[in-house]
């Protein structure tokens, strides 16, 4: 069974791209965009990627 963790990243307007390209570089796929809960016009993206198996 594929395990997922996920994360709430900010988005700065002029810098969408350049950010969810670094997330994406680390693996994270972007799930979605919404605004934010205190200001509608701060969007906030939901991004997941597969857990990682630990090893001990």
């Amino acid at each position: 069974m594929t395990k997922w963790e996920y994360s709430t990243v900010p988005l700065l307007v002029h810098a969408t791209k350049q950010i969810l390209d670094t997330w994406g570089e680390d693996g994270w796929e972007l799930v979605q965009v919404v605004p934010g809960p205190n200001n509608p016009e701060q969007l906030v993206a939901y991004l997941k990627r597969q857990k990682r198996e630990k090893h001990a």
